[in-house]
């Protein structure tokens, strides 16, 4: 078999070594298409109504709760920063533009989750106790989430159901992981979920 005289060589070497930069370059601008994508029909099934919003928390830096932790004291819990609040109230401002109806906005008890709900101005905020983490007691993961399908299967399908809650919770009910402030969007099916989209 001829073999390549030494420079071909060296440029498919350079062209191997290059191609995983070059593919990285187009994988960002694939990714923001995807997302746009994603975002759009996420938008659309909420406009549409029927479908369940999972939101987590906004922006709260840190993990867990510090020790300490009381439920009825926003003192000795992982707040929301300003960051946080401001990105609260992005998240309403975008409902509002896009014209979604609210059915209901339920949120955790927990301050973080309170706040965000409170601050994203869509409607009185319905303290839910199935919302609640269990991230410090993984023992309570099967109970709030069953409690948490109940509670949306009986939800009649106007509008949209906001529900403002936890990493753990929404990992529990509809699988994968999730950002702060990033909103699941499902429709219930049975007694599960279907997710359409996700809104980051």
């Amino acid at each position: 078999m001829r073999r390549l005289p030494m420079p071909s060589r060296q440029a498919l070497l350079v062209l191997a070594l290059l191609l995983p930069a070059i593919m990285g370059l187009a994988s960002p601008r694939q990714a923001d298409a995807q997302a746009r994508q994603g975002d759009a029909a996420a938008w659309a099934a909420l406009a549409g109504g029927g479908h369940v919003a999972l939101m987590r928390h906004a922006l709260a830096p840190g993990i867990g709760d510090p020790a300490g932790f009381v439920l009825d004291d926003c003192a000795t819990q992982r707040n929301l920063s300003a960051e946080g609040r401001e990105q609260a109230r992005r998240i309403g401002e975008r409902f509002r533009e896009k014209g979604i109806e609210v059915a209901a906005v339920r949120s955790s008890r927990w301050c973080r989750c309170l706040e965000t709900a409170e601050l994203l101005g869509l409607g009185k905020v319905i303290l839910t106790p199935a919302l609640d983490s269990f991230f410090r007691d993984r023992g309570e993961a099967d109970d709030r989430t069953r409690a948490a399908r109940a509670m949306i299967r009986d939800w009649d399908g106007e509008g949209t159901l906001v529900l403002v809650t936890h990493q753990v919770n929404i990992t529990a009910l509809v699988g994968g992981g999730v950002g702060s402030g990033e909103i699941v969007v499902a429709r219930p099916s049975g007694d599960g979920l279907d997710v359409v989209g996700r809104l980051r």
